[in-house]
């Protein structure tokens, strides 16, 4: 079973928009929504691997990322924990790097069952923080 160590950004823009791509048709959960990230390497720490992720797929630097959550999930064949953090000031403008669809969504209008199920519990307190405002 793989146990895998993941860093995602919620990348946020003062309107309340938050950046999301696409999976690629031959990944893991396969043209599903999400939040850009990925792997934590050895020898990384979780910003570190954000850091990365984020300039590689999707072209920015962040200024600022605070941890919003970290959540464990298991799939049948890998177990993964995802450490979540809140972008909202970055350099560069964010687009698919890797030629994966990106597109500015607003917060409350996300829909979680577009996204990989592990990111649930995430998109429901992104969503609820949107209505308590």
């Amino acid at each position: 079973m793989k146990i895998l160590q993941i860093s995602v950004g919620i990348i946020r823009n003062p309107l309340n928009q938050i950046f999301i791509t696409q999976r690629a048709a031959d990944a893991h959960m396969a043209n599903k929504l999400e939040f850009p990230g990925g792997k934590i390497e050895a020898g990384e720490t979780p910003e570190e691997a954000l850091a990365r992720e984020l300039q590689e797929e999707v072209g920015i630097t962040p200024c600022n990322a605070t941890l919003f959550d970290k959540l464990e999930y298991q799939f049948p064949d890998r177990h993964i924990t995802l450490w979540f953090f809140m972008v909202e000031r970055w350099e560069g403008e964010p687009w698919g790097k890797e030629g994966q669809f990106g597109m500015w969504v607003e917060q409350g209008a996300l829909e979680a069952d577009k996204f990989p199920p592990a990111n649930e519990p995430i998109i429901t307190r992104l969503i609820q923080g949107m209505k308590a405002c």
